[in-house]
């Protein structure tokens, strides 16, 4: 199979869908692999370290497009690249479909078969290919906060962990899955008052088994919710339903209730977010102020941490990405149900009913389209 990896466009990404030693392993299982020139240049991987590797360097997305049987991106496929598709081609990437219609439109009109590292499973549960950049992004998001807390970034003037006779910062955490659980335990380090937040009780114990006495677990109804997000500091918002749109927790009319230079860091925002006032933003421009609210919304934060999140992502995803290659995506989807789950879009039909549900357009089950 010939794999092709483009250089990532969205603005400030800086990560890499294949790593040189990725690529190697490919290659070595006699697959031929493509890399547009300067790929890999956000996590210090030089061109001439894919050739080592045995891939081939190419100079334009549009030689990487045309070549691929399979293109391995990171961030789902900004237009110039959906227009680039071709019926039959596999994508394996981040596509986040469910607050994106307009995407999911342009995949479905391209006959791709497109497959979400977001949505693929694992044996037990939990999500695989999304857990490598929810911890980094549930890591990031406590320093992102503080910094947003600074005065001069429009916050409140805090200091997480406070200092001797002033009393810390009060961090609040909704959901304890990856995301929640690596933000509890940056925030734990910091010295802030920390409350974790969830329905799910088995969770709540293993965060409390995690950080016992350092952290508070609170079970999430309306007037949990409430009351802690008012009197909260930094709001960290991790909630996620696999494929799906995620659920707004934090109501409008709750933000305004909100202390005047809080901050909110919506790391569900890939999803639509997890508060009714988010908007996706970029590096570039990270916040916006909401009834005095900062908020972070930023739709791709592992980017600014391109070479660790470049890493554990690869850590992941070579092994599935090898057995597409090594078996064709038919009989890989066909062998491997959890590798199935993340069939999003299929030669113009649409095949996860999350996605399909949160953008109200039928769906078929792959089933028949595997065996065909």
């Amino acid at each position: 199979m010939r794999i092709g990896v483009p250089t990532e466009t969205k603005i400030h990404e800086y990560r890499v869908g294949l790593t040189p030693s990725s690529a190697r392993e490919l290659a070595a299982h006699g697959h031929e692999v493509l890399v547009q020139a300067g790929a890999g240049a956000g996590i210090g991987a030089a061109d001439a370290a894919y050739e080592k590797a045995g891939a081939r360097v190419v100079g334009t997305a549009d030689e990487v497009f045309s070549a691929a049987d399979m293109v391995v991106k990171v961030k789902e496929p900004q237009p110039a690249e959906i227009r680039r598709l071709r019926p039959g081609q596999v994508l394996f990437t981040y596509l986040h479909l469910a607050p994106d219609p307009a995407q999911a439109k342009g995949l479905l009109e391209s006959g791709a078969v497109c497959i979400a590292y977001e949505t693929v499973t694992k044996a037990g549960g939990g999500l695989p290919l999304l857990a490598p950049m929810s911890e980094v992004a549930g890591r990031m998001s406590i320093q992102a906060g503080a910094h947003c807390l600074e005065k001069s970034q429009g916050g409140m003037g805090t200091l997480l962990g406070g200092v001797a006779g002033v009393a810390p910062a009060k961090i609040v955490i909704l959901g304890a899955g990856v995301v929640g659980t690596n933000a509890a335990q940056m925030a734990v380090g910091s010295g802030a008052a920390v409350v974790v937040i969830d329905r799910d009780i088995d969770a709540l114990r293993r965060m409390d088994r995690l950080l016992g006495a350092r952290a508070v677990t609170i079970h999430s109804n309306r007037d949990n919710v409430e009351s802690h997000v008012r009197s909260a500091d930094l709001v960290i918002g991790g909630v996620l339903i696999p494929g799906a749109a995620a659920p707004k927790l934090v109501t409008r009319a709750l933000v305004a209730q909100m202390k005047p230079g809080a901050v909110v860091v919506d790391v569900a925002i890939d999803q639509g977010g997890c508060f009714e006032t988010s908007r996706p933003t970029t590096h570039a421009e990270p916040t916006f102020v909401v009834d005095g609210v900062v908020h972070y919304c930023v739709a791709n934060m592992p980017g600014a941490v391109p070479r660790t999140s470049t890493y554990a992502l690869n850590n992941a995803t070579l092994p599935f990405a090898l057995q597409l290659a090594d078996l064709g995506w038919k009989r890989a989807l066909r062998e491997n149900p959890h590798l199935a789950a993340g069939l999003n879009v299929c030669e113009g039909r649409l095949t996860h009913p999350e996605v399909g549900q949160a953008l109200g357009l039928a769906w078929q089950a792959p089933g028949p389209l595997l065996a065909a």
